[in-house]
């Protein structure tokens, strides 16, 4: 790893181990809330399929939750190894808040997570689904506490500054609820349940395509789709609150997103795209439509946004990086609003399980929802530097005394642990994906002749998968 100073390394580190961790919360956020509802749809209706779509995903659910653990677990010691002045002066805040989140959070999933996943038969289905929820409830409670910290390190609020440097709290509500953790949270969960969403759906279309009679996959690609079209259009408008909130507090982060340089008075363009040039100060080759970027971000024509030249040099985001990341995430958030309306349209025309493209967009779109919450995160993180703590604490001042060799070799570790551990963990958790949760029958196996003394119904649609064969 030559030609990277510590600092540079530790940065490196850390955003490889994030980047690798935040893709399980994610997930388990949305699928822990999804196995609460087909639970209690299965109380409400006695459905069987209810349960046994519950089955199928707490197993992977089980799998995600421990490669989250994991790969958190990491991340706070580098805090000690990497970046022990940050540990230092922001520990009377940030600490006692990371305490909160294992007492109310972690406590409350691991203490319920094995009735969940093994006691159904043992404590009754009333007990079961109080455990499932708060499971879910405890993934909502962790998220809840991890964007409060960050949002904190985003927008400080509630704090003093001690004789010795530390930022000591004030005002606790102040702290926890600081100005963009209301905006950031929503944006967070909402994320979650896309994320899962896509997955479902993208696992149920997968089984769809194989065997529509498969009653397991018609259920999760229905729920996949009634979510997509509810919650996509909420990230959207979501988004859109948190940007004003940014432009608010962090107006050098929303020039960088935009590709913004100049200030512009009497109504700011939107740049779709363009090539962003720290150095030069400018966006070559930009692709503008006038006063809408105005529009987007202060709800007039008029509205006047600055510019990146109109704060010091040292205290820019890289625009560089943050421009590519927000265009991705945005791209992702309609692509799945568009998922979510064609199925809307589909099922509106009686054809959402014989819609084969349809199918297989969204098996395409299976992964997005993890390609979106990293471009997010991305944006978040590189957004806020040179900070750490925004405008108080330096990311150049956080890091300890380190060596460069020893940095970079504990990356590279890293690297090969990650990626022979949850490379191992991810396959795993593809051929579970891959197996049909099923009634316990493989319909399509039997053929059009031994299919026909099932229901008239069941027997053509198998007798169409064969001559389409």
């Amino acid at each position: 790893m030559s030609g990277f100073d510590a600092l540079e390394l530790a940065r490196m580190q850390f955003a490889f181990t994030v980047s690798a961790h935040i893709i399980f919360p994610a997930f388990s956020i949305g699928l822990a809330s999804y196995l609460f509802v087909l639970n209690a749809l299965h109380a409400l209706s006695g459905r069987e399929v209810f349960i046994r779509v519950f089955d199928y995903w707490k197993t992977i659910f089980s799998v995600v939750f421990g490669m989250g653990v994991v790969s958190g677990i990491v991340m706070s010691y580098q805090f000690g190894t990497n970046w022990p002045v940050f540990a230092d002066k922001t520990g009377p805040v940030l600490g006692p808040m990371l305490g909160y989140e294992v007492m109310s959070a972690f406590f409350l999933e691991a203490g319920f997570l094995g009735v969940m996943l093994f006691g159904r038969e043992r404590v009754g289905q009333g007990l079961h689904l109080f455990a499932t929820a708060m499971v879910a409830l405890g993934t909502l409670i962790s998220a809840t506490w991890i964007v409060s910290v960050n949002s904190w390190m985003q927008t400080p609020a509630g704090y003093a500054i001690n004789d010795v440097g530390q930022f000591v709290p004030e005002n606790w509500w102040d702290v926890v609820f600081n100005p963009s953790f209301p905006y950031r949270l929503v944006h967070m969960v909402l994320a979650a349940y896309l994320t899962t969403a896509l997955v479902v759906g993208g696992v149920g279309a997968w089984h769809l395509l194989r065997n529509r009679a498969d009653e397991c996959a018609r259920v999760m690609f229905s729920m996949a789709m009634w979510m997509l079209i509810t919650v996509a259009p909420l990230q959207i408008l979501a988004g859109d609150e948190h940007g004003l909130n940014t432009l608010e507090h962090q107006p050098a982060k929303i020039a960088a997103m935009e590709g913004h340089y100049e200030t512009h008075e009497g109504g700011t363009p939107l740049i779709l795209f363009g090539i962003p040039d720290d150095t030069a100060g400018e966006t070559r080759h930009a692709l503008e439509i006038p006063y809408l970027g105005s529009l987007i971000l202060t709800h007039t024509l008029e509205g006047s946004i600055q510019g990146l030249k109109a704060f010091p040099r040292d205290e820019r985001p890289p625009a560089e990086i943050v421009f590519w990341t927000f265009r991705i995430m945005v791209g992702l958030g309609f692509a799945m609003v568009g998922l979510g309306l064609w199925g809307a349209w589909a099922r509106w025309r009686g054809t959402l399980f014989d819609a084969r493209w349809l199918q297989r967009a969204a098996i395409l779109m299976g992964p997005s929802g993890f390609a979106a919450v990293l471009a997010g995160w991305i944006t978040t993180e590189v957004g806020r530097q040179p900070w750490t703590v925004y405008g108080l604490l330096r990311t150049a001042e956080s890091a300890g005394p380190l060596e460069a060799s020893a940095v970079g070799t504990s990356l590279i570790v890293f690297i090969l642990v990650y990626f022979a551990l949850f490379g191992t963990g991810t396959f795993y958790i593809l051929r579970l994906m891959n197996v049909p949760c099923g009634d316990g029958l493989d319909i399509q196996s039997l053929g059009p002749t031994r299919a026909a003394g099932l229901t008239p119904g069941i027997a053509q649609i198998i007798d169409g998968e064969e001559d389409a064969r």
